[in-house]
């Protein structure tokens, strides 16, 4: 059973975060904890590109913004990963430097100083220098870039299949058991 903390970032790409969460729900048995915390754009983001506020009806603990009591924000409470979807440039430069103001930049910190998965799914388009030498620290400190870039190999139909071809990628990187499109393998995933 693994502890897992979401973290929703505030650039475009609501929909990953919709994936993200949908498929943790189907993945519930694998879970002791699922921890979310969103910033004020990412719920702004959620109801503009969505037009719904349904990451209210999540059955996972979701915490403020700035609650610094929240149990990932220490390592005693051992939770293994953490997935930020989608991760704006501004907060993974936060991340890189070890800017610890919010809970959720608090939680990388930790999770990278506990030596454990911390997955960034980047989300912006092009890169400057800043943005990859910021991508270049986080690497180096044990942090994964998983940039929101789909893959079209499986041939998705939806926007919600084809935002799972990145989710999908991540949550393997977790370690947890899903069915997946697997390249030369039969698509298990529909």
């Amino acid at each position: 059973m693994k502890k897992i903390v979401v973290a929703v970032g505030g650039s475009s790409g609501a929909i990953y975060a919709k994936v993200l969460l949908d498929r943790l729900l189907q993945l519930s048995d694998q879970l002791a904890a699922v921890g979310v915390v969103m910033s004020d754009n990412a719920r702004f983001n959620w109801q503009f590109e969505l037009n719904n506020e349904d990451y209210k009806n999540y059955p996972f603990d979701f915490y403020d913004k700035n609650d610094f009591m929240a149990p990932f924000a220490s390592g005693s409470a051992r939770y293994e990963s953490m997935i930020v979807a989608p991760c704006s440039m501004g907060l993974l430069g936060r991340i890189a430097t070890g800017i610890s103001n919010d809970l959720t930049t608090r939680a990388a910190d930790v999770i990278l100083k506990e030596r454990r998965r911390l997955i960034l799914m980047i989300r912006d388009t092009p890169y400057n220098l800043i943005h990859i030498n910021n991508m270049k620290t986080v690497t180096e400190a044990g942090g994964i870039i998983c940039p929101a870039s789909p893959s079209f190999y499986s041939r998705p139909e939806t926007f919600e299949e084809l935002a799972a071809t990145v989710v999908d990628r991540a949550l393997d990187l977790t370690g947890l058991r899903l069915k997946s499109f697997r390249w030369g393998e039969a698509d298990e995933s529909k």
